[in-house]
C-alpha cells in the first residue's frame, strides 16, 4: 500500500494539429467513402456530441454542426447559433487549409441541402454522425444515394497518430494532476463535491478539458457503495472512509485520458479491501501482459475467471477503447463473444483503458484500478505516471480538523 503524494509535474502544452494530420485524416475518411461508393462526406455533432466535427475540422461541436467534406475542396463548416461562428472561424482558419464556417441560420435540413448543390450535381453521400431525421430525410431526397460512414469512422479513430498520442500523453499529465488533488482534498475530509471541485479546478487552470470525474466515498466497515458515482454527493471523506475515482481530464475536443484509483483514507485497508483490490491487481496485471499486436479480444476475457473464482464479480467495464470516443473493444462481466469491431486484433496505435473494477457479489463494496494504455509494436505501455496500488492519503491529513 502507497502513501499519496500531492506534488504533480508540470505540463508543457503540445502543439496544435499540423495541415498534413489534418490532410491525412480527410484523406483517410474520403478512402473509407469511395469504398463504399460515396463521393462526399457530411458529417454532423450536436449539444456537444458528434466527435468527427473535431476531428476533421478542430472545431467542438457546441449547439450544432456540420461539415461538407468533398475530394479535394476545402471543408464546409456551419455552425448553430450565429455568436459561436467567429471562434468557429478562428478555429478552422488556423490550420491553413482554407476551410470556411458560416451560421446554421433557418432550417438546418435545407442549409446542408443548399450548401451539397452548390458544389455539384446530386450524388451518393456518406454520413458520419447522429444525423436527425428531418436532415438525414432531406439529404436522402437530394442525393442519388446514402451510406452510412460510421463503422469505417469509427475504425479510422480507434487507432491513434503520433500527433494524437502526443495530446492523449499531455491529457494523461493533466489527468495525473487532477487526481492528486483529488486526494489531497480527500485527505483534508472533503466531500466528493469538494474532491471533483478539486480536480477539475486542476486541469482546468492548465487549460485541460473536462469528459468525466466519477467518484464514491463510503466506509470500509458498513460499505454501500461498489463503484463511482456520476453524480457527487455531500458524503465527507472520514477516517477509515474508502475513496473509488475514475478521472478523465482532456486537451482539446475528444482527446482525454483516464486513471481509475481506489486510496484509503487516514486507515489501512480492511481485510475485504485490501482482498477486493489484490484481485483488481492481479487481473491489471494478467490483462497488461496480454495486450499485444494481433491478441484478439475475446482472450482477454478469460481473465474474469480468477475474478470468480474468488466469488467477485464487476460492475464497470473490464477494457474499453478511449479517445475520438468510446470504442471498441468494449468487454465486460456481461460480454458474449465479441462481434463486429469489438472481436478485431488489436493494433498498435489503439488507446484502451484498462480497470478492472472487482465488486463483491451483493455490490456493497467495490475498488477500481486501471489507467489508458496505448498498443505498441511489443506489447503496451502506460500513458500516465500516477502511483499504482492501493493508495492512502496521509495519516496527518486530519490533524487539527474539525470536520
Amino acid at each position: 500500500m502507497r502513501s499519496m503524494s500531492t506534488t504533480a509535474p508540470a505540463t508543457v502544452d503540445p502543439p496544435p494539429f499540423t495541415v498534413g494530420e489534418l490532410r491525412d485524416r480527410r484523406s483517410r475518411l474520403l478512402a473509407a467513402a469511395a469504398a463504399e461508393g460515396a463521393d462526399t462526406v457530411v458529417a454532423y455533432g450536436a449539444n456537444r456530441a458528434g466527435s468527427a466535427i473535431p476531428w476533421l475540422t478542430t472545431w467542438p461541436v457546441t449547439r450544432e454542426a456540420v461539415a461538407v467534406l468533398d475530394p479535394d475542396r476545402p471543408v464546409r463548416l456551419f455552425v448553430g447559433f450565429p455568436n459561436h461562428v467567429p471562434a468557429a472561424r478562428r478555429a478552422v482558419h488556423g490550420p491553413g487549409l482554407g476551410d470556411e464556417a458560416e451560421a446554421l441560420d433557418g432550417d438546418t435540413a435545407a442549409r446542408v441541402v443548399e450548401a451539397l448543390a452548390r458544389s455539384g450535381p446530386p450524388r451518393r453521400v456518406g454520413l458520419v454522425g447522429p444525423f436527425p431525421y428531418a436532415v438525414r430525410d432531406a439529404i436522402a431526397a437530394w442525393a442519388t444515394g446514402l451510406v452510412s460512414l460510421d463503422r469505417a469512422y469509427t475504425r479510422l479513430r480507434m487507432t491513434k497518430s503520433a500527433e494524437e498520442l502526443v495530446w492523449l500523453e499531455h491529457a494523461a499529465a493533466l489527468t495525473d494532476r487532477a487526481a492528486a488533488a483529488l486526494l489531497h482534498a480527500a485527505g483534508e475530509g472533503a466531500s466528493e463535491r469538494e474532491m471533483v471541485a478539486a480536480a477539475e479546478q486542476a486541469y482546468r487552470a492548465a487549460g485541460g478539458t473536462h469528459h468525466i470525474c466519477y467518484i464514491s466515498v463510503t466506509s470500509m466497515n458498513s460499505p454501500d457503495r461498489c463503484v463511482p458515482a456520476q453524480f457527487p454527493s455531500d458524503r465527507r471523506a472520514r477516517p477509515g472512509s474508502v475513496v473509488i475515482f475514475e478521472l478523465s481530464a482532456g486537451w482539446g475536443p475528444d482527446h482525454p485520458a483516464q486513471l481509475l484509483r481506489t486510496a484509503t483514507v487516514d486507515a489501512p485497508p480492511t481485510p475485504l479491501y485490501a482482498r477486493l483490490h489484490e484481485v483488481a491487481e492481479a487481473v491489471r496485471d494478467d490483462l497488461l501482459a496480454s495486450i499485444r499486436p494481433g491478441a484478439l479480444p475475446a482472450d482477454l476475457l478469460t481473465v474474469l475467471d480468477r475474478v470468480r473464482a474468488e466469488g467477485f464479480t464487476l460492475v464497470d467495464d473490464l477494457i474499453h477503447g478511449l479517445g475520438g470516443g468510446y470504442l471498441p473493444p468494449v468487454l465486460s462481466v456481461r460480454s458474449d463473444q465479441p462481434r463486429g469491431l469489438h472481436a478485431e486484433p488489436l493494433r498498435p496505435g489503439m488507446t484502451l483503458v484498462v480497470q478492472p473494477n472487482v465488486c463483491t457479489a451483493d455490490l456493497s463494496a467495490g475498488v477500481q484500478t486501471g489507467e489508458m494504455v496505448v498498443v505498441t509494436e511489443t506489447g503496451c505501455r502506460s500513458l500516465h505516471r500516477f502511483p499504482p496500488g492501493l493508495l492512502r492519503v496521509p495519516d496527518s491529513a486530519f490533524a487539527g480538523s474539525d470536520r
